[in-house]
């Protein structure tokens, strides 16, 4: 705020609360009334800083008041300077599923400080970690064995490992969304997705999440971290790939001693199966009634798949800790 007006740029500051709770139409309302309050116009502009809660309802807040105002993004944990800010999709949460309530509005600008990592809690440096392995392993083999060798480093806040953790993040999501902004469908069993594709492209961006959203609203908000959560979904997602003869186990072993490396969790905390099951058919990346799976095939390499059955979900989900009963 300092900064703006000294650039003669007039301001005034909004406060949401932190945590997933305040992804919701009820504090988006509460947005709408200060925006009105402020006097913010199509003229004005929404500057979020914060992690990714923030960028996703302000950003949500910014496409739908006055049926869209510009906005920036200036995220302030690791997790949302590699993944949350870049790629304009903002939504709120519903009962019914994370972010299942918004729409794809881009930035104006991202502003990426390494320096705001400074005050972030290990738990939340490692859970973005899981986000950073996520990249690599869509669409870039090499990013995906770089972050791995340097585990230390990104747990030790080395600024320039650091930087080049969050520039090689951004690089990747970003040609992938200048492919596919409004994440385009595929063939249900195929096509493979790597390098240099151009079709659909951004679906792949969803690997891990497939399980990994659902965890999260089936522990209850809050509870589990977004990136711990997609951790524990990158292991399923591999244990599928498996099942369907796409993916090796020795490159299993590799994602999930790399996933331990970070201290990241790679088991389902006990939740309920026939619950997740449930979540899976009703979330946003479902279609036509099937539950849509991005499954590696090799670092670097994807599979967007539908056929994945109940079946084999469930085996997975119980080997992994999902409960029965």
């Amino acid at each position: 705020m300092a900064s703006l007006e000294r650039a003669g740029i007039r301001s005034e500051l909004v406060a949401v609360p932190p945590g997933e709770s305040s992804k919701s139409l009820e504090q988006a309302a509460r947005l709408y009334e200060e925006c009105g309050q402020c006097g913010l116009d199509r003229e004005g502009l929404i500057v979020a800083v914060g992690g990714g809660v923030c960028g996703d309802v302000a950003g949500f807040v910014a496409a739908t008041y006055m049926r869209g105002v510009s906005w920036v993004q200036v995220p302030t944990t690791l997790l949302a300077q590699i993944d949350a800010s870049v790629g304009g999709k903002v939504a709120v949460d519903h009962p019914r599923g994370k972010n299942l309530i918004g729409a794809i509005h881009q930035p104006s600008l991202v502003w990426c400080d390494i320096e705001a990592l400074r005050t972030l809690s290990d738990r939340d440096l490692r859970a973005a970690m899981a986000e950073a392995l996520k990249t690599g392993l869509i669409t870039n083999a090499h990013y995906y064995r770089w972050v791995r060798r340097h585990a230390e480093g990104i747990l030790g806040r080395d600024r320039h490992v650091l930087a080049r953790v969050v520039a090689g993040a951004c690089r990747v999501k970003a040609g992938i969304v200048a492919s596919d902004e409004k994440e385009e469908l595929v063939g249900g069993r195929g096509p493979l997705v790597g390098p240099g594709s151009t079709l659909g492209t951004r679906m792949v961006l969803n690997l891990g999440h497939t399980l990994g959203n659902n965890l999260e609203a089936v522990a209850g908000y809050g509870v589990m971290r977004h990136g711990e959560a997609v951790s524990v979904g990158l292991v399923a997602a591999g244990r599928v790939a498996l099942q369907k003869g796409l993916w090796s186990k020795g490159w299993q072993r590799e994602l999930e001693s790399g996933l331990a490396g970070l201290h990241l969790p790679t088991r389902i905390p006990g939740l309920s199966l026939d619950e997740l099951l449930v979540a899976m058919r009703v979330d946003k990346k479902a279609y036509g009634g099937r539950v849509r799976w991005i499954l590696p095939v090799k670092p670097g390499v994807v599979a967007v798949r539908d056929d994945v059955t109940p079946r084999e979900v469930s085996r997975v989900l119980v080997e992994m800790g999902a409960s029965e009963k």
